[in-house]
């Protein structure tokens, strides 16, 4: 286990949104990504909660956005430097922007994420 500071993690969370390529980041629409420092239940490094962008209709409008969670100190937990919670705040983050974008845990897993 190592500590990493909540102002410190959420640099790296930003950090990890940075590498989100630019053609992707344009679309995303309507979601926050938020530090939390535990899950609502165990187990848990992220959680994505909305409505995904392929499911959104012309109904979609006037909505609250959709909230992507990076959970620090599990992921501070599971990590022995540095380096390993950058890592994981790295894979965490595109794990939960993919399902912002549709892609499901089965189809994430088939990916290598």
């Amino acid at each position: 286990m190592i500590e990493v500071s909540r102002g410190r993690f959420e640099e790296l969370v930003a950090e990890a949104l940075d590498t989100v390529p630019p053609e992707l980041a344009q679309v995303m629409d309507n979601v926050v990504v938020v530090v939390v420092d535990d899950p609502p239940e165990p187990g848990l490094l992220g959680l994505y909660t909305g409505i995904p962008l392929t499911e959104r209709g012309d109904w979609y409008s006037g909505v609250l956005p959709d909230r992507i969670e990076i959970y620090r100190n599990p992921i501070c937990e599971m990590c022995r430097t540095e380096d390993e919670v950058v890592e994981e705040v790295q894979i965490t983050v595109v794990h939960e922007i993919a399902h912002h974008f549709g892609i499901d845990d089965d189809r994430l897993h088939e990916l290598g994420w």
